[in-house]
């Protein structure tokens, strides 16, 4: 592997990182905030969902614009705004406020996500690509081991505002790394024929494309069993089985190192059975694991370690499942990169905000309402792989901008 590959994946990733560092770093300070602005559960989970929603719709925006203008103007720009994001929700006097500033911070968040997959795609095809996309993968989780345990150090040490403060500087640093770490991938030529017309033309070709939308949504549908998780988790571990910030922190990583482990297989498992037969084998493992999970919990079982290490599990067969579909979605979009890579994210994100809304509606302090979501998530993840992946498919042109 050689060192450009290498310094590439870790910028990527760092830049992927920088929204589920605020996601994950201000998961142990929901209870607090809501003490704090005396609001219910509700409402402060309506500060984690608006971010994601603005994290997906923003999306939609900032992909074209990168296959417009190039990819580095649109991560500075979406750098630029988290801060201001990041520092208002610092100030927040309300609850009301906080979630304004959330909004903010989440489109800024969106290029961090759709710009780096399409990158990837700029620099590299096929088993090339998915190693990228895993060594990314690899930065990137980086957020969900490291940050809840940061996170809970800060709120125990400065309170929960202090956490915005430290994702602000975070950006500043991942501003620095764009500048001197990051070559433009997307030469002045091949911007030509690129606009906001072309991009509503990439859009309705995508939208038509059926292989695209199933591998979007198999991911789409495993990614948002874990939003359901990240919505309900620190209730139910901080109050339900009584955990310290701390200790949740440690329990929430666990999962992480599961699906860092595991994506980092992709290459290897790619190149000796290919890309199709890896996402088959993993979301079989991934919605077999989650289902039984749910079994168990509904006849009365309610113990942490059941849940942990099922999770465990489950989770290690979604660190197969994302990386592989991603690169298969992408693998016949070269041309529009930033908009295929936009409209994935967006439909991931969507996609995670419904489940997180549903699963938010049943939620009673307990798991089971929560696993119950993340089974489900399990389950149309599986069925929509056997209608995507089960039958041949010819080769689906892009259109010409």
């Amino acid at each position: 592997m050689s060192p450009k590959f290498l310094r590439i994946a870790v910028v990527l990733g760092l830049l992927s990182a920088i929204g589920p560092f605020a996601i994950d770093m201000y998961l142990p300070a929901l209870p607090s905030i809501g003490e704090d602005f005396k609001a219910g559960t509700s409402a402060v989970q309506m500060s984690l969902l608006i971010f994601f929603l603005a994290m997906g719709a923003g999306q939609i925006v900032v992909g074209p614009i990168s296959d417009m203008v190039g990819r580095k103007l649109p991560l500075y720009g979406g750098l630029a705004l988290f801060m201001v994001g990041g520092i208002g929700s610092a100030l927040a006097p309300s609850i009301e406020w906080l979630i304004a500033f959330r909004f903010v911070q989440g489109l800024g968040a969106s290029a961090g996500m759709a710009v780096p997959r399409a990158i990837v795609r700029d620099l590299h095809t096929g088993t090339e690509a998915a190693k990228l996309m895993s060594l990314l993968m690899l930065v990137f989780s980086v957020s969900p081991i490291l940050a809840p345990l940061t996170g809970s150090l800060i709120i125990e040490g400065f309170g929960w505002r202090a956490v915005f403060w430290t994702v602000s500087g975070a950006a500043a640093l991942a501003t620095i790394l764009l500048a001197t770490g990051l070559t433009e991938t997307r030469p002045v030529e091949e911007r030509a024929g690129s606009s906001f017309g072309s991009a509503l033309k990439g859009y309705r070709f995508l939208m038509g494309d059926r292989n695209f939308l199933g591998l979007t949504a198999i991911a789409g549908f495993a990614i948002s069993s874990f939003f359901v998780y990240l919505s309900s988790s620190s209730f139910i571990l901080i109050d339900h089985y009584g955990l310290s910030p701390s200790l949740y922190s440690v329990f929430f990583s666990i999962n992480a190192v599961a699906f860092i482990g595991m994506s980092q297989l992709t290459g290897t498992l790619a190149n000796r059975f290919g890309l199709r037969r890896v996402v088959r084998v993993a979301v079989t493992g991934y919605a077999t694991t989650m289902v039984v999970l749910l079994a168990v919990m509904a006849t009365g079982v309610d113990r942490l370690d059941v849940l942990a290490v099922l999770l465990f599990i489950g989770y290690g067969f979604v660190g197969l499942v994302i990386p592989t579909t991603s690169v298969l979605a992408m693998e016949e979009h070269g041309a529009i990169a930033g908009t295929a890579s936009a409209l994935m994210g967006t439909l991931h994100f969507a996609i995670g905000a419904v489940a997180m809304g549903v699963a938010g509606l049943f939620f009673d302090g307990t798991p089971l309402p929560m696993v119950a979501g993340i089974a489900i998530c399990a389950v149309l993840s599986f069925t929509l792989a056997q209608f995507t992946l089960g039958r041949s498919r010819e080769a689906v042109e892009a259109p010409a901008e």
